[in-house]
C-alpha cells in the first residue's frame, strides 16, 4: 500500500481518533476529539470529510454515533494495532498518567556519555506534559526496563516526547514466574 501524506493537522487528528479510539469499539464524538487536539468540533467535522474522502475514517450515524479508524489509518500512521497491547505506565513529576501508554522507546545518543536521550512514543496525548517535567516510563513488559528522565522537549503532532536519561534500569535476571 501507497503511503498517504497527511497534514499535521490531519496527523493530530487522525492520532487523537486512534487513541480514543483504541479503548472500546464505541464510535468517537467529533467533540472529544476536538477536546484532545484543542481546536474547534466544526475543524474535526471539516477534516473528518477529507480523511473519510482518503478512507481513513468511517462516520458513524445515530445518536451513539461519531468516527471509528479504519484499518487503512493504522498503516497512515504507522501504527501496529493489538488487540491486547501490553500497558507499559508513565508518571510525569511522581503522578501517575493512566490515559497515556507508550508505545515505543527509542534511545539516542547512548553512545555520548553525557547525553543520553530516550525517544518515547505515546498513545495518548502529549499536550500535558511540559519542557523540565520529571518522567518515570515503565516497567517495560518483558525486560521491566524503567527509565528516568527529564523532559528535553516533545512533538505534539506524533506523540513523542524526549527525554534526557537521568537513569535506566532494569532487573539482572528476568523475574521468576
Amino acid at each position: 500500500m501507497s503511503s498517504i501524506e497527511l497534514t499535521p493537522s490531519q496527523k493530530s487528528i487522525l492520532s487523537a481518533l486512534v487513541n480514543l479510539y483504541s479503548g472500546d469499539d464505541d464510535a468517537v464524538k467529533g467533540e472529544e476529539i476536538a477536546e484532545q487536539v484543542d481546536r474547534n468540533p466544526g475543524t474535526i467535522r471539516n477534516q473528518m470529510q477529507s480523511l473519510k474522502a482518503l478512507q481513513l475514517v468511517e462516520g458513524v450515524p445515530g445518536p451513539k454515533g461519531g468516527y471509528k479508524p479504519t484499518a487503512n489509518a493504522y498503516d497512515a500512521l504507522d501504527v501496529q494495532r493489538m488487540d491486547e497491547p501490553a500497558f507499559v505506565p508513565l508518571e510525569r513529576n511522581g503522578e501517575a498518567m493512566p490515559e497515556a501508554n507508550v508505545e515505543e522507546i527509542g534511545l539516542t545518543s547512548v553512545h555520548h556519555p553525557e547525553l543520553c536521550r530516550a525517544e518515547i512514543h505515546l498513545q495518548g496525548s502529549v499536550r500535558d506534559i511540559e519542557e523540565g517535567d520529571e518522567i518515570t516510563v515503565g516497567p517495560t513488559p518483558l525486560s521491566k526496563l524503567v527509565i528516568d528522565g527529564i523532559v528535553d522537549g516533545k512533538d505534539e503532532t506524533d506523540g513523542i516526547i524526549i527525554l534526557q536519561i537521568a537513569g535506566m534500569e532494569a532487573p539482572a535476571e528476568p523475574p521468576q514466574k
